[in-house]
């Protein structure tokens, strides 16, 4: 079956709107998994962990602290719009994260924890990506890639992350960090196989 060539309708705001309340509520519980079993993402929200289990800092806060710096980035390479989106999104998903902190208090066990919350952090960043946003940091760079060269968003941010994992050892132990990299090759599987040039055409 050929790929289909001519170009789907544009998000109206409300398509955008919905989307964003749907990618935070999925997030924000991927997030909150990880965080109850004591594991870490990848991309901008594993570095927020990983300053947030050194500094004791909120969660939310330490989300908008490590994608600072991306955003001079982000507005270089992607322009303004893609960039603005980011920063809202991450400011919506900072306080999402601790509500749902505050109001969600789970035991949890580490292998569902990693598989359940790697899952729902990739569906909530597809969700972003298809609308032009993404949550900074990586995921920027994994955007501009995928426009410019064709590579594939998942495994871009595969290999980013497993930077950022390796970096957690001093933080982590070697059982945390392999629940951990479960979670991050869940969350790029569903990148990897969802989020292909062709697959998707509305704007």
């Amino acid at each position: 079956m050929s790929a289909p060539t001519a170009p789907g309708p544009a998000h109206s705001l409300l398509d955008d709107l919905q989307a964003g309340f749907t990618a935070m509520l999925l997030l924000s519980l991927g997030l909150t998994l990880l965080g109850s079993a004591g594991l870490v993402s990848g991309g901008a929200p594993g570095l927020a962990f990983l300053l947030a289990y050194a500094s004791g800092l909120p969660l939310g806060l330490c989300l908008v602290l490590v994608n600072l710096p991306f955003y001079v980035l982000g507005w270089k390479m992607l322009g303004p719009r893609i960039t603005l989106r980011s920063l809202a999104a991450v400011i919506c998903l900072a306080l999402a994260v601790e509500l749902a902190r505050s109001l969600i208090k789970i035991q949890v066990d580490t292998a569902f924890a990693a598989l359940a919350g790697g899952v729902l952090l990739g569906t909530g960043l597809l969700v972003m990506f298809r609308h032009g946003a993404s949550l900074g940091g990586v995921g920027l760079l994994a955007i501009y890639l995928h426009r410019r060269r064709g590579w594939s968003v998942g495994w871009v941010q595969l290999g980013l992350d497993l930077l950022i994992l390796l970096a957690s050892l001093r933080l982590l132990d070697w059982a945390q960090l392999a629940w951990s990299v479960l979670a991050a090759m869940a969350l790029n599987a569903v990148l990897a196989w969802n989020h292909k040039p062709g697959r998707y055409l509305a704007g």
